[in-house]
């Protein structure tokens, strides 16, 4: 097994109808992640929620206003200083962070009979 190395999560809570510069704040924040090189970002779409507000967040036919959660993992440094770029794009929303502990797993895949790598 791999030792485990510390790291933070960063989670951040918006809406589905969230925008930065015309586009939905979700890519624009995946999108900063990686220009700075930020180690992993992923966004996950939630069927349902709400927030301080109490107004809930699901599908309907003619809105899009799904809760949208993005979770990014990198060193504290580096969340250091993503968090305050974030905030200058987000409108409302929520920033959760949490230590963790990462364990990076990355096996060989096996060629296949025939085929070269």
């Amino acid at each position: 097994m791999q030792p485990a190395t510390p790291a933070r999560m960063l989670r951040i809570h918006i809406s589905e109808r969230d925008r930065y510069q015309g586009k939905p704040l979700y890519e624009a924040i995946v999108a900063r992640c990686r220009e700075l090189k930020i180690a992993g970002a992923t966004v996950f779409r939630g069927l349902e929620g709400y927030g301080e507000t109490a107004e809930m967040h699901r599908a309907h036919l003619a809105r899009h206003e799904q809760p949208i959660l993005i979770s990014i993992i990198d060193t504290a440094g580096n969340l250091d200083r993503l968090v305050p770029i974030v905030e200058q794009m987000m409108d409302t929303g929520l920033m959760a962070i949490s230590d963790v502990s990462v364990i990076r797993l990355q096996r060989k895949v096996p060629t296949h009979a025939g085929q070269s790598s």
